[in-house]
């Protein structure tokens, strides 16, 4: 059984900004995901395959460092949601973009993520990278699953956490400009999507209007039934066109705002966490001590130092 990585500085074997999610594979219930990652040495790659629960246990060793100097304020690279084989529809919706294209925006996303944390100058020091991308044995495998009590309770927590006001007008305003944002980045996150599906729905019917119009087509030595079906040849012709145009357009769409709306999204989730961390724990801890400074405290310390990889 793997040894929990220690959190220490180490170099990449690997380019980080390399670093390639080529393939999901269903395995079961589940899906399976090869990374491919060239060596630094140049003498050839690494080839392995990760679990959504390896993506967990990485993310779960980069939060853990707290001890690290200057880690503090760092808003950690999101993780998206968990794929599933056969999804519900309400899964398919939670993951919105991510879902289309048979999974290949989701692996695009679980790849920003590696490149994020890897470009990083201090997470991509942490052991537990270099192990994720190199080691043939998976990581996260052996980790004990959350339970759906852990869930629910983190779930409560969040909401309590949410509605109480925090005690810092500087933290609370920062709070509040969050949960706008938020709200917003989601909206436009569900109004470009319905875009994306309505151009993928003309792109079918575009489709099956070209082969209809192929039905149509009569042999024959009728000069009036061959230039009908000429004229049908013709605009099947152009309605194929159209349909592979509307398929572009809709991939284009799906792998530049798409993908950028949904990392947005997840970021405002990911300084939502931190701004109910940091703003309220750090401080109630410090108005229990007695230290909070009338002229901002550590509120405007904590927020100088917040810092989206």
């Amino acid at each position: 059984m793997m040894k929990e990585a220690k959190e220490e500085e180490s170099t990449l074997s690997v380019h980080g900004h390399g670093v390639k999610v080529t393939e999901v594979l269903k395995d079961g219930d589940g899906l399976t995901f090869l990374i491919v990652s060239q060596k630094l040495s140049g003498t050839g790659e690494y080839h392995v395959d990760r679990t959504y629960e390896d993506f967990e246990w990485l993310q779960q060793q980069l939060f853990t460092q707290e001890d690290v100097p200057g880690i503090q304020g760092v808003i950690f690279p999101p993780l998206p949601a968990k794929a599933q084989v056969n999804a519900s529809a309400k899964a398919v919706k939670q993951l919105g973009f991510l879902a289309l294209e048979e999974l290949q925006p989701y692996c695009a996303a679980l790849e920003t993520f590696i490149h994020q944390v890897a470009a990083h100058n201090i997470l991509s020091k942490n052991k537990s990278l270099e192990i994720f991308l190199t080691s043939s044995e998976p990581p996260g495998r052996q980790r004990a699953r959350k339970n759906i009590f852990n869930r629910l309770s983190q779930a409560v927590e969040e909401m309590r956490k949410e509605s109480h006001k925090d005690v810092d007008d500087f933290f609370q305003s920062q709070r509040d400009m969050n949960i706008a944002l938020t709200g917003s980045t989601k909206n436009a996150v569900e109004k470009f999507l319905d875009v994306v599906l309505s151009e993928q729905k003309i792109a079918v019917a575009c489709g099956h209007f070209a082969a209809s119009l192929h039905l149509c087509v009569e042999s024959g030595d009728d000069p009036d039934k061959a230039a009908f079906s000429k004229i049908c040849v013709k605009l099947s012709d152009i309605f194929e066109s159209m349909k592979k145009n509307m398929t572009n357009v809709a991939k284009n769409d799906v792998s530049t705002l798409g993908l950028g709306l949904d990392l947005e999204s997840r970021y405002q989730e990911a300084e939502k966490k931190d701004l109910q961390t940091g703003g309220v724990g750090n401080c109630q801890k410090e108005c229990r001590e007695g230290q909070t400074s009338q002229e901002g405290g550590f509120g405007g310390g904590e927020e100088s130092g917040r810092d989206r990889v």
